[in-house]
């Protein structure tokens, strides 16, 4: 036969919850084996959860890994499932199981291991020294991983050219960022075009610490092009039928798919037979789950990863409820909206507390906008526990309570109040800063930089507002006051403050800063492309100074493609000046 139907299992699965995900991997294989599909793909490392890091430095989790995936093939009927696993043996590996009929018929590791941006692979793992393709009542399959499709001569080529492989399964784990799915939609395309060959992804959703992971599961034919496609930043089981005979043809007409294979080869090439699942007449056999999933703007897929990146956060780490500060200004009353659409309003409670230098404006927006949430409120004045603290420190640092170490007292007794309530309730605080500010280090260590999870960490202040502004036009009311949108930045740590007394204006520093943390150019490759030499220096000098700060910050949702912690690793203790000073 000339077709294969085939399900992906876009799945979520948790980090060393080898019960839960075993569970969850074994739901999903009986509902595909219900839709009359004979093999099921599921991510990689499912089973283990994804990226367990030093987890996988200890022996009893691979132990595990290995004993669960061997207990688990013994529930496995007639159909073939495809499984990412952490494989012990005389190194550690990133593999697929390929299971069968009650047993672990055999084993794809990973070849090309990542090593940059977010991913350590080569501090865990060891690389596969074979290749393998399955032949499935004469349909050629090879089996990938993730990194293993990500550039041309992979394994990907050698199981096209050397094993004749007409569909190529790749089971992924690959964490979102800001326009990552069109280069991902880009790069499939291309791989399948290359062959020429049928490629199904297979890619893990959920979040997982700062990662938030997409999901974008789909199948690729290279004369109909994508014939399968999943929605993201949600679970699905996507089947279908897949129909290789307009393939085969093509490969005798034109056998350019001989040659493919001009890099990475490897020294075994293994195909492992398999018989075709007796399926017989199943209602729906072959017919694809799911519509057609929607198109996101790049405002909505980060609308979306916040929302899944907070609420696998909170469950995961299994906290019931957020709380977090309310200045009145846009950055907190956004951080606010994101946790009650994500979690619900009554696990969302916002403590506003005013001081001496907070406006009537503040209040006023505060309650306005508390009302329009429908959240628990708290309201904590702070100016006696300033004077307090001003009194305390008199002879220590004199003055009229005036300048930086002043206002900063104020950001830290509301850090103090609100892990107080965290210690009293459970509760987890969430910081409320952005990514400008984080860059410029306009932020107070210990005050408004105290919490457990920063979820606008990666947003700078302009896509603040976009999100903001995207959230009042989708639901059809000022959900976000417009007063809060319109007024200007300020901290209210001393009168008439603005953020402008210390930043540049933020049209103005943010172009900056992408350019700077995002793309990687240096001062003179921007001054050369028009940004404004003096502002240049100035934002990278203080960048760069401020590198302390941001490695006492609380971890956040990855937004950018070089997000603040593990994307980026610069030295704290440096006498190398980017600047150019």
């Amino acid at each position: 036969m000339a077709e294969l139907t085939v399900a992906l299992a876009q799945v979520n699965t948790a980090v060393g919850d080898f019960i839960g995900n075993s569970e969850k991997i074994l739901d999903y294989i009986d509902r595909a084996v219900g839709h009359g599909a004979d093999m099921v793909v599921f991510p990689e490392m499912c089973l283990t959860g994804y990226p367990p890091e030093d987890l996988l430095l200890k022996t009893e989790f691979v132990r595990e890994s290995t004993s669960y995936i061997e207990a688990m093939a013994q529930n496995i009927g007639d159909i073939v499932a495809v499984v990412g696993y952490v494989e012990g043996d005389y190194d550690t590996f990133n593999s697929a199981a390929v299971l069968n009929r009650g047993k672990l018929a055999c084993s794809y590791r990973k070849t090309f291991l990542p090593n940059y941006g977010v991913f350590d692979e080569k501090r865990y793992f060891g690389s596969g020294d074979r290749n393998l393709i399955l032949d499935i009542d004469g349909v050629k399959v090879g089996v990938t991983i993730c990194e293993d499709i990500w550039f041309p001569g992979g394994p990907m080529d050698e199981q096209v050219s050397r094993g004749g492989a007409e569909l190529v399964v790749n089971i992924s784990a690959s964490p979102f960022n800001r326009g990552k799915y069109e280069y991902r939609k880009k790069l499939i395309s291309a791989r399948s075009m290359d062959g020429p060959v049928v490629l199904a992804y297979v890619n893990t959703v959920g979040g997982q610490d700062e990662l938030v992971f997409d999901g974008g599961s789909c199948i690729h034919d290279p004369q109909s092009g994508f014939i399968a496609k999943a929605e993201r930043f949600s679970e699905e089981l996507l089947v279908c039928r897949i129909d290789f005979s307009s393939l085969r043809r093509k490969r005798k007409l034109e056998p350019r798919f001989r040659h493919g294979a001009t890099g990475y080869m490897h020294e075994n090439l293994e195909i492992f037979k398999i018989a075709r699942p007796a399926r017989g007449k199943v209602k729906g056999r072959g017919v694809k789950v799911a519509k057609e999933p929607r198109d996101l703007s790049s405002v909505e897929e980060i609308y979306e990863a916040l929302i899944m990146g907070l609420r696998e956060y909170v469950s995961k780490n299994r906290f019931e409820r957020v709380v977090l500060g309310l200045s009145g200004g846009i950055d907190s009353a956004l951080t606010a909206v994101l946790a009650v659409q994500a979690l619900g309003s009554s696990n969302v409670v916002c403590v506003f507390m005013p001081s001496r230098y907070t406006s009537d404006r503040s209040s006023r927006d505060a309650e306005r906008f508390i009302e329009n949430l429908g959240v628990e409120a708290i309201t904590l004045p702070i100016d006696e526990i300033f004077d307090s603290y001003c009194g305390s420190l008199q002879e220590e640092i004199s003055g009229e309570n005036k300048g930086v170490a002043f206002e900063n007292i104020q950001a830290r007794i509301r850090g103090n109040l609100l892990m107080a309530l965290s210690n009293r309730f459970g509760w987890l605080v969430l910081a409320t800063g952005n990514k400008s500010e984080l860059s410029m280090g306009y932020c107070t260590l210990y005050g408004d930089m105290a919490g457990g999870f920063a979820l606008i960490k990666d947003l700078l202040k302009s896509q603040v507002y976009e999100l903001a502004e995207h959230i009042n036009k989708s639901s059809g009311s000022e959900v976000i006051p417009i007063e809060i949108i319109a007024r200007e930045p300020t901290a209210e740590l001393k009168e008439e403050q603005r953020d402008t007394d210390t930043l540049p204006p933020y049209h103005e520093l943010d172009p900056v800063l992408e350019a700077y943390i995002e793309d990687g150019l240096s001062a003179s490759e921007m001054i050369d492309r028009g940004f404004n030499r003096e502002l240049v220096k100035k934002v990278i000098s203080t960048v760069d100074s401020n590198e302390y700060k941001r490695r006492q910050a609380p971890v956040g949702v990855k937004i950018t493609a070089r997000a603040f912690g593990r994307d980026w690793r610069m030295p704290i203790s440096t006498r190398f000046n980017a600047s150019g000073r």
